[in-house]
């Protein structure tokens, strides 16, 4: 099969671990017999410095052309600290989303039994924890009217859904849970917010459509409880953009490091595959970042976008060993750290070697 993808490296240690996930990438292609093309664009603040736009059209192009985009992370200290920013990296990626379609990211949450200790939840808790989180992305206060009155003294920012966002992504919430453990788990704030009784309202309508799943309703309060009190209670769960966005990086601590946890956003186009971690600036250029996050974004990158379940399992088992054998950054080696460049040179190594 001949793999198509754009590389949208972006800021901070964005490259480094990408450069990694590629070597990965390449050395699964040429264990399967599969011919990878790839090219790179710009994306965030390296984006703006170079042409002013943190998602320019050419990206854009290239993300169209492409079938799929393997994407790193964006973000600058410079314009994190300037609230008077017109433009700033993060811009981009909510442009990319909604210009692609992107309506679902989909983040996987499993403990890894090498990292059992380094996560801070006691081990009954987190061994055997196994869960997705599915985020809508195209809609909510992220996307919502906003502005500032009274001179600028006041400022609001306005949550809204439509039936049919809401619908299409409990629609990909439910056919998750009927290929997983059957178990729907829908969280909102209806208690207090219109949107969110919605939300609750075409859940209740679409439950009875598929009775094999077990539908639960939770406040999302009580969801951010849950994740640390009992992980293992969810197989999916489905939210809107901002409780999901804050959700998942409470999740991504049960396996210890959040340089571990992958993510795909899907939707009407091009999908996109990368880590959830965040450009981590004060790592940038030192080789010392955790890749593999970005590893497993590729894995699946196999998986979802060119339907190569074995490829992706290779992935996954490499990793795996690494762990196995402690082979890793500083994130969770310390003083027996590793390199970026040799992690990803361990993977490709075990990949390789494989018949």
């Amino acid at each position: 099969m001949k793999l198509n993808i754009a590389v949208l490296a972006g800021d901070g240690i964005g490259p480094e671990v990408i450069y990694q996930a590629l070597k990965v990438t390449q050395a699964i292609c040429d264990q399967f017999g599969h011919e990878l093309s790839y090219e790179h664009g710009l994306m965030g603040a390296c984006a703006i410095d170079e042409v002013g736009d943190p998602y320019p059209e050419a990206t854009h192009e290239l993300c169209m052309q492409s079938d799929a985009v393997l994407f790193g992370a964006i973000g600058d200290p410079k314009y994190d600290n300037n609230p008077k920013a017109t433009v700033r990296p993060e811009q981009g990626l909510l442009g990319m989303r909604k210009k692609l379609g992107l309506y679902a990211n989909l983040r996987p949450v499993v403990s890894f039994p090498s990292l059992i200790d380094k996560s801070p939840l006691r081990t009954d808790l987190v061994d055997g924890v196994d869960f997705m989180c599915v985020r809508e992305l195209t809609g909510g206060i992220y996307f919502g009217e906003r502005g500032r009155t009274d001179d600028g003294n006041s400022a609001f920012d306005t949550c809204v859904y439509t039936r049919e966002e809401i619908e299409r992504i409990l629609k990909l919430g439910y056919e998750y849970a009927m290929k997983r453990r059957k178990k729907l788990t829908i969280v909102d704030k209806a208690n207090v917010l219109e949107s969110s009784r919605l939300w609750r309202e075409i859940g209740q309508e679409m439950a009875p459509q598929y009775p094999d799943v077990e539908t639960e309703f939770m406040l999302v309060d009580n969801a951010a409880m849950r994740i640390i009190q009992w992980p293992k209670s969810f197989d999916v769960m489905v939210t809107e953009n901002m409780f999901g966005d804050i959700l998942t990086d409470e999740a991504s601590v049960i396996t210890g490091s959040m340089g571990m946890l992958p993510s795909a956003s899907m939707g009407v186009h091009t999908s996109v595959f990368e880590p959830i971690h965040g450009s981590y600036p004060q790592a940038a250029g030192k080789d010392i970042a955790n890749p593999l996050a970005t590893v497993l974004s590729a894995a699946m990158m196999f998986e979802y976008a060119f339907d190569l379940m074995d490829e992706g399992k290779l992935i996954r088992e490499a990793v795996d060993a690494s762990l196995a054998a402690e082979y890793c950054t500083e994130d969770l080696s310390g003083d027996n750290a590793y390199k970026t460049s040799e992690v990803g040179d361990w993977l490709v190594d075990y990949v390789s070697k494989k018949s």
